[in-house]
């Protein structure tokens, strides 16, 4: 497909809310391309690789039981980001989470039950059914009945603007390069997670050990762009959705399948056979995404989370398999990690574990006393072979550093001025909400809720 010199509005980015943005335009009767980076194979960004998202709701619906109000998402929200939140903007997402569930199963897309597990969300967290790569083929299909022309393969790398209105953007398309003009533009292109130079500016050698969940597309081209035009940012480079995942892992695009769940019903120790957090400090859903920090703030970046044969059925097990001892001893011996420490971190473990009436699914009595750290639920004594071990990295799926907004979408300047046609939605900007910490599902939604008010909004500008 030819690109032409001029279109109405344009897109660049593929995932969650590039297609929500490039859909509600193109309902509008706005000519709309769509500049996905990756082959068709490899679209989406990394939607392909998410399950649900969260939503506000005042009854059974899409799978949903109960309610979900904006209180308690509010809530859970402020207390993963300690605070470090843009509170407008994150109840504008809370908001308009209810109507993005309408939205999207009028354009095709179908839930199923939340999964059983440790992921216990059957209130709040409405599943794809078919997961991300159904949610966003759907979602295709809708942009091509609306009239979107989805150009693959389109890496844009700069973008120009003139005042506080952009002109164009540039970059590389079926071997040559390209300049795309627009009376509207949407950047929906993801953080710089795969940009290993990048990473390294942030971490230092340290980002070297990091293993990329997500797409290998997302390297940030568009955000250093309008970053070196004088875009306002919001967020900390090293802030992240960064999730402890099996350290056997493929360095880029693992998805949800390497993700280990088995954390709060574990010990985990790092390369020195030691324990450094809290394993049962809260629901898994709330606490998933600390993991990867804390795992990248330990020796060699690697922790290795022990369990007994008594909890394997508790949890969703990794691809790989574990690995598997009869004694402690031989276990470390396998994992390479001081014999003598890690026997002793297990014996004082267990010796120091409640009695208590053991819940896998609830924030049971069973803890710890007298460690540092103490376990606070879900602690049972390690004491029945067979053991286990799975090694763990840090997992990043997207950064928060990214592009200040408004509630209207629009890319701020640094000098207090907003973009009249640039308009930002998902992971480029999705720091406005996420300071720090994650809940399960919120970055689904903050790309479906900006992507439809870009969308709207990009559309809606006189010609």
């Amino acid at each position: 497909m030819p690109l032409p010199e001029l279109a109405d509005v344009v897109v660049a980015g593929g995932g969650h809310a590039g297609l929500c943005a490039a859909i509600t335009a193109a309902e509008q009767g706005r000519q709309v391309y769509l500049l996905e980076r990756a082959p068709a194979v490899m679209r989406g960004g990394n939607t392909r690789h998410t399950r649900n998202l969260r939503v506000m709701h005042d009854g059974p619906v899409a799978g949903l039981t109960g309610s979900y109000s904006e209180a308690e998402f509010w809530a859970d929200l402020h207390r993963v980001t300690a605070g470090n939140t843009n509170e407008p903007l994150a109840r504008l997402v809370i908001r308009e989470s209810k109507p993005l569930l309408d939205w999207l199963e009028n354009h095709g897309v179908h839930f199923q039950p939340s999964l059983r597990g440790t992921l216990n969300l059957s209130h709040s967290n409405a599943f794809f059914l078919g997961g991300g790569c159904a949610l966003s083929n759907t979602l295709y299909q809708a942009a091509e009945q609306a009239g979107v022309q989805i150009v693959y393969e389109c890496r844009v790398t700069s973008v120009s603007m003139e005042g506080h209105r952009c002109t164009h953007v540039s970059g590389q398309f079926e071997g040559a390069d390209f300049t795309l003009a627009a009376n509207a533009f949407v950047m929906c292109s993801g953080g710089f997670q795969a940009n290993a130079a990048w990473m390294r500016e942030a971490w230092g050698e340290a980002a070297d050990n990091f293993l990329i969940r997500g797409t290998p597309y997302n390297e940030g081209d568009v955000l250093r762009a309008l970053m070196q035009q004088g875009a306002a940012t919001t967020g900390d480079p090293t802030q992240c959705h960064a999730v402890a995942i099996d350290a056997r892992a493929p360095k880029y695009d693992g998805g949800i399948v390497s993700r280990l769940d088995c954390v709060p019903y574990s010990i985990v120790v790092n390369r020195q056979g030691e324990r450094f957090y809290d394993e049962g400090e809260d629901f898994w859903p709330k606490r998933y995404a600390i993991w990867g920090r804390l795992v990248a703030a330990q020796p060699e970046q690697i922790g290795y989370a022990i369990i007994d044969s008594k909890v394997t059925e508790h949890f969703m097990p990794s691809v790989f398999p574990a690995i598997t001892a009869e004694s402690i001893p031989a276990l470390a011996e396998q994992l390479e990690l001081p014999i003598e420490t890690l026997n002793t971190t297990v014996q004082q473990f267990n010796q120091a574990v409640q009695p208590g009436e053991y819940h896998p699914q609830q924030l049971d009595d069973c803890r710890t006393v007298g460690l540092t750290p103490n376990k606070t639920h879900w602690a049972l004594p390690i004491d029945t072979p067979p053991f286990y071990a799975y090694p763990l990295r840090p997992g990043i799926t997207f950064t928060y550093l990214g592009l200040m907004v408004d509630s209207t979408a629009r890319v701020q300047l640094s000098d207090g001025n907003a973009c009249t046609n640039l308009f930002a939605a998902g992971e480029i900007m999705a720091g406005n909400i996420l300071g720090q910490g994650y809940c399960a599902g919120t970055g689904m939604t903050i790309g479906g809720v900006f992507g439809r008010i870009a969308g709207a909004q990009a559309a809606c500008l006189p010609s």
